[in-house]
């Protein structure tokens, strides 16, 4: 079930939130350093994490799905964010580069559509990343914050449901290592933290971030095949074919003329075979 988008903009605007989203974006950018001249995708409360992406890309969007509500992004200039259903993405075909999935697939009911539009609207060369919760993690065991809702993943169920959706896992990363504290001692140490649990404590952090290609399939062409001959078996009238048979005999024919044609026909035309035993 989403979290509501009022709470999840109330929990970025926290000081945890803030340092959440600092760690998190890091390891973002680490994936994709640029982006530019492409057109990035935001499907779930991703807009935290789209501003670095602004200045360099040529178009962000950020789609909100409708049981989780929208808010106004970016505060400043033009709305880019807009509700959507996230089985019915409202984009055309391969129409986007880069999609960012946050607080969505743990969230939603509808897996499997949601990830087969997001498969739709990417284009043949797109990559999609996804930031779930861990669920070895700390994170996902408590529900003050939005990561401690919904259904968690470890990294092996997270690339078994990219790979039964049609995509490729390729490079992760890992972040919040840091314990869902509100300390400032503690959130002031994050960036130690953040060194220390990559190096040491790897499945302990508090979400998993995969990136993921799209997968195709190649189209195999139909060889014309010629039709091969079929033996009927036809009814035949007492006395044709061996002397003093009656009842059926077998009859081949080339080119599909039926065979009581071949009965009616005289002259030989259409071209017929004699019954075997004739």
């Amino acid at each position: 079930m989403y979290t509501d988008a009022i709470d999840l903009r109330e929990f970025y605007e926290s000081s945890l939130g803030q340092v959440a989203r600092r760690m998190i974006r890091r390891r973002v950018r680490e994936l994709w350093p640029d982006v530019g001249g492409q057109v990035v995708l935001g499907v779930g409360y991703a807009a935290p994490y789209l501003r670095p992406f602004r200045d360099e890309a040529e178009r962000v969007i950020a789609l909100m799905p409708a049981m989780q509500g929208v808010v106004y992004w970016p505060a400043e200039g033009p709305g880019l964010s807009a509700l959507a259903d996230e089985a019915e993405l409202p984009l055309p075909d391969m129409s986007v580069d880069r999609v960012l999935l946050v607080h969505g697939l743990e969230c939603t009911e509808q897996l499997r559509p949601m990830m087969r539009e997001i498969w739709r609207v990417m284009a043949g060369g797109g990559r999609l990343l996804v930031v779930a919760p861990n669920r070895r993690g700390i994170w996902a065991r408590i529900d003050r914050t939005p990561f401690g809702h919904g259904s968690p993943f470890s990294p092996s169920q997270l690339k078994h449901v990219l790979r039964e959706n049609m995509f490729v896992p390729e490079r992760s990363a890992r972040a919040l290592f840091i314990p869902p504290i509100k300390s400032r001692f503690l959130l002031g140490s994050a960036p130690a933290w953040e060194e220390v649990g990559e190096r040491w404590f790897k499945a302990f952090a508090g979400v998993y971030i995969q990136e993921a290609t799209k997968q195709i399939y190649a189209g195999v062409s139909r060889k014309a095949v010629r039709p091969k001959k079929r033996r009927l078996m036809v009814p035949m009238p007492s006395g044709a074919g061996m002397p003093g048979a009656a009842g059926a005999a077998h009859v081949e024919h080339d080119d599909g003329v039926p065979a009581a044609a071949c009965d009616a026909a005289e002259g030989g035309s259409p071209p017929c075979r004699t019954p075997r035993g004739g």
